[in-house]
């Protein structure tokens, strides 16, 4: 079986397109104006029409295979995800987010708010709009991309799934995380949200909390948590799964429980033994080790309940 290799220049999209046997892996730069999203599409090239997932990454920097190689996460669990998904005939497209590729990083120093990983979601579905090898596209948005998903789905998705995400607004969940392990650094933390949303800055801020409230990320905050996905959620009109996993140590299930209690039509299950990296886990020490390692498998039972949500 040998690769073969195209290059296809259309408009602000350059493609170079892998294929072996039926399934096809596409690597794709879709441009949102000067901004670069470097993904790559999976599909299978003999089955039309077919349905397209968008993934859309959770906090920090993870590229498009789902790695942050700063904090040394190296799960390979959106790679993983789609090619388990590529098996049961389902597109997706994966890609870098917009503050990994250094090209992007001029821009996103001078300018960076919550809202454009929304624009950048819905610049990747009007590029897949009226392609006719899908019939379909469906947002999985995974973390903090759930919310992002949530506000892109106006711009043409058919299908929507929240994946391990918040019910909480951004600052209610930072200020819930600390508290976790420190009750008085939680309550500082409040008063720094609070300060940001009258004022926009805050003055003093506390040496504990700089990494989170480092000056640079104060536009991004404020932006970010004028959202409330209790709401946003409420106002969804398409077929929605939300899934959470029993044993993810970031977003517990209490929060897909209040997703679902705000959206009672949307699908709603609890994937057993399923951590926030999307990986089966056997017992709790593994944890933590399976966010280093691509050596943990992408849950089986998540792949099933997406396949079926997806093509009922």
């Amino acid at each position: 079986m040998r690769a073969k290799t195209v290059f296809l220049i259309l408009g602000m999209t350059i493609s170079i397109c892998y294929a072996q046997e039926n399934s096809v892996s596409e690597e794709l730069l879709i441009m949102n104006d000067s901004i670069h999203l470097q993904g790559v599409l999976t599909y299978k090239n003999d089955q039309n029409p077919q349905a397209l997932a968008i993934f859309i990454q959770g906090s920090g920097n993870p590229d498009k295979n789902g790695n942050q190689l700063g904090m040394n996460i190296k799960a390979n669990y959106i790679k993983q995800l789609a090619e388990a998904l590529l098996e049961q005939d389902i597109a997706m497209f994966r890609y870098d987010k917009r503050n990994v590729p250094e090209v992007n990083h001029k821009i996103v120093l001078k300018h960076y708010v919550f809202d454009d990983l929304v624009d950048d979601v819905k610049t990747i579905i009007e590029h897949f709009k009226g392609d006719k090898r899908f019939d379909q596209i469906v947002l999985i948005g995974h973390s903090q991309g759930s919310l992002v998903g949530m506000l892109a789905i106006e711009a043409g998705a058919d299908r929507y799934i929240s994946l391990a995400g918040l019910s909480k607004s951004a600052d209610e969940a930072i200020v819930w995380q600390i508290s976790k392990q420190n009750e008085g650094l939680s309550q500082v933390a409040a008063e720094h949200f609070k300060e940001l949303k009258e004022t926009g800055k805050i003055d003093s801020i506390n040496p504990l909390l700089y990494s989170i409230f480092n000056p640079t990320n104060n536009k991004f905050f404020k932006n970010y948590i004028k959202y409330n996905p209790v709401e946003e959620i409420g106002r969804i009109k398409i077929p929605t799964l939300i899934i959470n996993g029993n044993m993810d140590l970031q977003v517990s299930a209490e929060d897909a429980e209040a997703l679902h209690h705000a959206l009672p039509d949307a699908e709603f299950k609890i994937i057993s033994k399923m951590n926030h990296v999307l990986k089966h886990l056997e017992s709790d020490e593994d944890n933590m080790q399976s966010y280093y390692t691509e050596d943990y498998p992408v849950s089986p039972e998540l792949v099933e309940v997406i396949a079926k949500f997806i093509k009922d």
